[in-house]
């Protein structure tokens, strides 16, 4: 296996450009000629395919984002694209592909893989959290740290002025950041898909805390529940205090990558490389117990992804003794 090369797919997240670096580090010390695919699926379609060295990556370790670029393709989907893909691949003899990107990234992938000779080993990358056979997927802690600087600064200005606060999180129909972020926020209500929630079993109890004192509140909803608006107006009407909504959006995507995203990054890269260099072809690393293991495509994106119940378990005890 002389040439490789790696593209990013879907959502970016930060953790990328780390990613990139040590693809490109990696690849050299392997003797491998490493190459970047531009602009996601797009890119690989419309031959935005280029050599990559370490000038490519030299600085780009601290940047958000990928500095080659993501997409969604829904032209990836119909075969004679794919095909396209896969002669702008052979046309410079490269063999093998990593793709940081989602579950979707990897089904797409796995087509190419079943119409070619193409190796694939996928890289989890989304600050949604919600690849099945993983715990982990780069760009979360990143994703969380600008979460929790966005609840302390608003928290600030919700004592001040005796607020409601409901922070709505990202996260598609996965409710991984709203409750990690919640837990650590020190938030009073957390609202997420995977918990049935009364809006009425908070209300004893955020009422006697009113009367004893406490000045504001503050609710994380999953941008799954749709629920933001809703949830402000309870408070305005059932607690009787005034209330915003703050929707996080896609600063939750940017931001400076964590020291923990960037060695992750560093650790996805080297054991994607290395399987497959073992001659594992249609595979995606994931990251469970704290070590690493390579597994099929089929065991994960045929699979769904569900929050470990420790963390289901603390979530419960939101409302829990209203």
């Amino acid at each position: 296996m002389k040439k490789m090369a790696i593209v990013c797919s879907g959502g970016d997240v930060s953790g990328m450009n780390a990613a990139l670096k040590r693809f490109v580090e990696y690849c050299f010390r392997r003797n491998i000629e490493p190459w970047f695919v531009y602009d996601g699926y797009e890119g690989l379609i419309d031959d935005r395919i280029e050599r990559a060295t370490y000038a490519s990556v030299a600085g780009i370790i601290t940047r958000g984002g990928t500095k080659i670029g993501s997409a969604r393709s829904k032209r990836f989907m119909e075969e004679h694209y794919r095909k396209q893909a896969i002669e702008n691949l052979d046309r410079r003899g490269i063999g093998a592909l990593v793709v940081l990107g989602g579950d979707g990234s990897f089904r797409g992938m796995h087509k190419l893989t079943q119409e070619s000779d193409l190796a694939f080993c996928g890289i989890p990358a989304t600050i949604d959290n919600d690849i099945a056979g993983t715990e982990y997927c780069l760009g979360v802690d990143t994703a969380l740290n600008v979460i929790k600087d966005a609840v302390d600064a608003i928290r600030d200005t919700a004592s001040s002025f005796g607020r409601a606060f409901v922070i709505e999180t990202m996260g598609r129909e996965c409710g991984y950041l709203a409750l990690v972020s919640a837990l650590t926020g020190g938030a009073e209500m957390c609202l997420i898909p995977e918990l049935p929630y009364d809006l009425n079993a908070y209300k004893r109890d955020f009422l006697k805390e009113k009367e004893e004192g406490r000045r504001y509140f503050i609710a994380i909803v999953s941008e799954a529940l749709n629920a933001s608006e809703t949830v402000a107006k309870w408070f305005e009407e059932e607690i009787g205090i005034e209330s915003r909504v703050t929707v996080l959006g896609h600063i939750q995507r940017g931001g400076v990558t964590s020291v923990h995203d960037r060695l992750m990054a560093s650790r996805f890269v080297t054991h994607a490389i290395d399987a497959l260099l073992e001659g594992r072809k249609n595979s995606v690393i994931c990251y469970n117990d704290g070590g690493f293991e390579v597994k099929t495509l089929n065991d994960v994106a045929l699979s769904h992804y569900q929050i470990p119940d420790e963390l289901l378990n603390l979530g419960k005890e939101f409302g829990s003794n209203c």
